[in-house]
């Protein structure tokens, strides 16, 4: 397992005119030169861009699930755009509990379809060796019981293939404390999982995935912080989360299945 693969990942994703076409997302941010908020895209997106250049122009079918208004798509298409670079995938599902349809249709998703992660005949209802790799983009804080729905998603990857996920994080001292704190207030939908690094390397252990790399986002984020505008505290702010991933924050990672053999 390495923390490190991010380090080689291109900062500029985040200045692309992308961040300008993404609905939802407050003047400020939109503002800074390299938005912390916009780091879920960005660890996501970058990974996929390595993931395929790994595959040389082979077959690679993304399937994102829980969608919003289909951000992380735009954000890599407008991205790759910018840099005058080809798709890196030969085919992007959306799967969402409840879609919104007409948003995400118009957003260019090959299949839109909805499922519900805490219903598992849903997620055997779809045929095993479906796709290359799983986008889950802060869905599992959402779920009572991750586990069982990441069994059935891993079912869905062909040999090699990716899970790559971001969630929020705390320390694993205080993770029983917090998540009985979330679920006591919780709102319908609302956050009722807490995941630290510790969690994310049991579970890859449990799904029999291997994690490829896990880092924290940041070390402090704050709207309208005029630091966000230097290349250097956007470096330092991932150098630390690569070093100590389960800072209070966001926590990102990438597992993958064997390959056949």
């Amino acid at each position: 397992m390495s923390s490190f693969a991010p380090a080689a990942w291109c900062i500029d994703s985040l200045c692309t005119p992308a961040k300008f076409r993404l609905p939802g997302v407050p003047e400020a941010v939109r503002q800074a030169r390299f938005p912390f908020r916009l780091l879920r895209y960005w660890f996501m997106h970058e990974a996929l861009r390595a993931e395929g250049l790994r595959r040389a122009g082979g077959r690679f079918e993304v399937t994102e699930i829980g969608l919003d208004v289909g951000q992380m798509l735009a954000f890599s298409r407008d991205t790759l755009a910018h840099r005058g670079e080809p798709l890196p995938w030969t085919r992007w599902s959306g799967l969402d509990c409840q879609p919104q349809w007409d948003a995400l249709r118009a957003a260019g998703y090959d299949e839109v379809a909805c499922i519900d992660l805490d219903l598992p005949e849903q997620l055997a209802a779809r045929p095993a060796g479906s796709c290359d790799a799983i986008v889950l983009l802060h869905v599992l804080e959402h779920l009572h019981d991750p586990l069982p729905a990441l069994q059935g998603l891993a079912r869905w990857l062909r040999p090699g293939g990716l899970v790559l996920a971001g969630t929020p994080c705390t320390p694993e001292f205080a993770r029983a404390w917090w998540e009985r704190r979330l679920r006591a207030r919780a709102r319908p939908r609302g956050h009722v999982s807490v995941i630290s690094p510790q969690r994310v390397r049991d579970w890859g252990d449990a799904l029999a995935l291997e994690t490829e790399w896990l880092a924290g986002a940041f070390f402090m984020r704050r709207k309208g912080n005029p630091l966000e505008n230097q290349a250097w505290w956007l470096r330092a702010n991932l150098a630390f989360g690569r070093r100590f991933p389960g800072w209070p924050g966001e926590i990102y990672w990438g597992w993958r299945k064997p390959a056949a053999g």
